[in-house]
């Protein structure tokens, strides 16, 4: 419960907010004096204050001063008579909520108050969400409490302790690379190398002297010997990413390795044995490959003795606000900025976009935000326009009306331009007479005076 200190040495006016306050749910107390109320305060803050300026003790704006060094979540409400409004306004530069002019009325004490009990609680969920994130999950890197996402963690803990291959399915952005590493920093090859590469785009030849490595004079150009990654990551773990784009050619002397565990350099003949773990990832299905003959069925179940698959963003969209104050706090760094945190209609626009990029689209979107933004918290304006471009500026949650409340209103506004009849109105609507009938009812619209059945 919220916590409502109210300090004036008007009886009538100290009552009056005390008694308003406790009637909207808070828990008030009163005092007549600065003193009795900062001996209280500092055994136990208050959440908000409401601050009469003028005390027979101590001045209002030192008891300001005091609170917000001392307690400075804590929301100072000003009280002062009309010929003390420019006091209140400093008092509001020097850190006061905002401030409310005797004789306050009833709806303003309880508006103010609801205004600042919203910004405390806006401020509690975003430090919330920011230890969260600082604390982190199963895994170093991760971010996500989704029952999702903690299987995936158990999954990656489990494997990490076996010395198996295995194959990581995911759309691009999920994280892919990041799961590769947790598997090997978290297993017993992690003093040894990790080595990442690309199978995408690369001829067999680049691919064989990348992967194989080659002897000096091997080809044209070779005039060194060259150690491939795969023997490079000896001892350790190596991420062949984009396993599905390798050419069935080079598919049989990847196979090869993987059975006998041993390569040739490029112009070698002395076989050069491999410890390594091998971890292949794909966005693609590599099932509906094999049915089609372009990927390998032995090579298939050599590389996926464990399946790993990592769910997109929008199957996990309880981890957003998670990740987006994780990624504000990243960009906050790099771009030596302050930005405390994202506005509810911001981050309802985030909790309904699709993410085809998935969590790198994200981690970008709030780089873009950060680095662009001139306030303090991020809004809907300081998002890219393909995620605000169906709501108008300003909009918030209560402004947007579901489809039945949409076709309710443009129902009943049709029948009052039409004086109730139903033939015009639903020729307007372009409805039949008895459709229009069962959307009447529907919206309770039934028996509006004046309606007509001609």
């Amino acid at each position: 419960m919220i916590t409502v200190a109210v300090i004036d040495d008007e009886a009538t006016a100290r009552k009056m907010i005390a008694r308003i306050l406790s009637q909207a749910g808070y828990s008030v107390e009163a005092f007549d004096c600065g003193n009795s109320f900062l001996q209280r305060m500092d055994q136990e803050p208050f959440d908000i204050v409401f601050l009469d300026l003028e005390l027979p003790d101590r001045g209002g704006l030192e008891i300001l001063i005091h609170i917000k060094a001392t307690h400075r979540d804590t929301e100072v409400i000003i009280v002062t008579g009309h010929g003390s409004v420019n006091n209140a306004v400093e008092a509001t530069k020097a850190g006061a909520f905002h401030y409310l002019t005797k004789p306050c009325r009833s709806h303003d004490i309880r508006l103010m108050a609801e205004r600042a009990a919203e910004k405390l609680r806006l401020h509690r969920e975003n430090v919330h969400l920011k230890s969260q994130a600082s604390e982190g999950s199963l895994i170093p890197g991760f971010i996500g409490n989704s029952k999702a996402m903690q299987a995936i963690f158990e999954t990656i803990v489990k494997v990490a302790q076996v010395n198996c291959n295995v194959l990581l399915e995911a759309e691009t952005g999920t994280g892919k690379q990041l799961t590769a590493r947790a598997i090997h920093d978290l297993g017993a090859r992690k003093d040894a190398s990790f080595v990442y590469f690309n199978c995408g785009g690369f001829t067999e030849e680049l691919i064989c002297s990348e992967l194989f490595g080659h002897e000096k004079g091997a080809f044209t150009g070779a005039d060194t010997r060259k150690i491939g990654l795969l023997e490079s990551a000896a001892g350790g773990t190596v991420l062949l990413d984009e396993i599905g784009e390798i050419p069935l050619s080079m598919q049989v002397k990847l196979l090869h390795v993987l059975q006998e565990r041993r390569i040739r350099r490029v112009g070698g003949t002395r076989p050069v044995d491999l410890n390594i773990r091998i971890i292949a990832a794909t966005n693609r299905d590599l099932k509906e490959l094999v049915k089609q003959g372009k990927f390998r069925e032995d090579l298939y179940y050599r590389l996926n003795v464990v399946t790993i698959r990592l769910p997109g963003l929008s199957e996990r969209r309880e981890d957003i606000p998670l990740l987006v104050h994780h990624f504000i706090a990243k960009a906050n760094k790099a771009f030596v900025k302050d930005i405390r945190g994202i506005s509810p209609q911001a981050l309802a626009l985030l909790m309904e976009y699709g993410f085809p990029g998935n969590v790198r689209e994200l981690e970008n979107i709030i780089q873009h935000a950060v680095a662009l933004t001139e306030g303090k918290k991020l809004t809907p304006e300081d998002l890219p326009s393909r995620l605000r471009k169906f709501y108008p500026q300003g909009w918030n949650e209560e402004e947007l009306l579901s489809l039945d409340e949409v076709e309710k209103r443009y129902i009943a506004r049709v029948l009052s331009k039409t004086d109730h009849n139903i033939k015009a109105a639903g020729r307007i609507l372009k409805m039949s007479r008895t459709t229009l009938w069962r959307r009447i009812k529907k919206y309770g619209l039934v028996g509006a005076p004046g309606s007509k059945n001609a």
